[in-house]
C-alpha cells in the first residue's frame, strides 16, 4: 500500500483527508445542478453525500482501481471548499515482473462560490507533483467532458496535453457527450 502524506499544503490551501464534519458543506454543493452539470452523476442526495464521505474516509490506495480523495480547503480558513481525487488506473507491468507500472487519473470539483481563484489549479499541481515526483506515476491523465472549457483550461495550466476528443462516446443525463482526455507524462 502507498502512503499518502495528509495533508498536502501549497501557498493558500490544505489538501487533507475528508471527515464526517465535511458532510453539510460537500452536500451544499455537490446537490447543485451547476456543479454536477460536467459530472457523470447528476445532483447527489443527503444519503448519497454520506455514502461517499464515509467512502473517503476509509478508502486505501494500495494498487489499480484504487482512489485517494483529498478534502480542499483554504489555508487559514477551515471549511470544504472542493474536492481532488487521484485514480490508480491500471498501466501495465514492469520489465522485470516485479510490480506494475503506474498511472493515474485526477479529476476536481469545487464549490461555486471557491471557483475562479485558481484553487483548482494550485490544488491539482499539488496532487501532480505528489503522483510524479513522489510516487512515481509515468502518466497522469484528466477525462472531461469537452464541453468544459474551465477544466480544460486548468489542464492547459498544469501543462497537460490534449490527447483527443472521443466524440459523443457517452449518453449522459439525456444527451450524447463527447470526452476530452489531457495528459502529462514524468518525463
Amino acid at each position: 500500500m502507498v502512503e499518502i502524506p495528509y495533508p498536502l499544503t501549497t501557498e493558500r490551501l490544505v489538501l487533507r483527508r475528508f471527515t464526517a464534519d465535511d458532510l453539510a458543506p460537500y452536500y451544499a454543493y455537490q446537490r447543485l445542478p451547476e456543479t454536477t452539470r460536467y459530472l457523470l452523476s447528476g445532483p447527489r442526495s443527503y444519503v448519497q453525500c454520506m455514502a461517499r464521505i464515509a467512502k473517503y474516509v476509509d478508502d486505501p490506495f494500495a494498487g489499480p482501481g484504487d482512489w485517494a480523495t483529498f478534502a480542499v480547503e483554504r489555508a487559514g480558513r477551515p471549511g470544504l471548499v472542493g474536492e481532488l481525487a487521484l485514480k490508480w488506473s491500471p498501466g501495465g507491468q514492469s520489465e522485470n515482473g516485479n510490480g506494475s507500472e503506474r498511472v493515474g487519473e485526477i479529476g476536481w470539483t469545487l464549490a461555486p462560490e471557491a471557483q475562479g481563484y485558481g484553487y483548482a489549479t494550485e490544488a491539482a499541481q499539488a496532487v501532480l507533483h505528489l503522483a510524479i515526483d513522489e510516487l512515481g506515476f509515468h502518466r497522469v491523465e484528466a477525462r472531461l467532458d469537452a464541453r468544459n472549457s474551465a477544466s480544460a483550461a486548468i489542464c492547459e495550466r498544469l501543462g497537460m496535453r490534449r490527447e483527443g476528443v472521443l466524440r459523443d462516446n457517452m449518453y449522459l443525463k439525456g444527451e450524447w457527450t463527447s470526452e476530452a482526455i489531457y495528459a502529462v507524462l514524468r518525463e
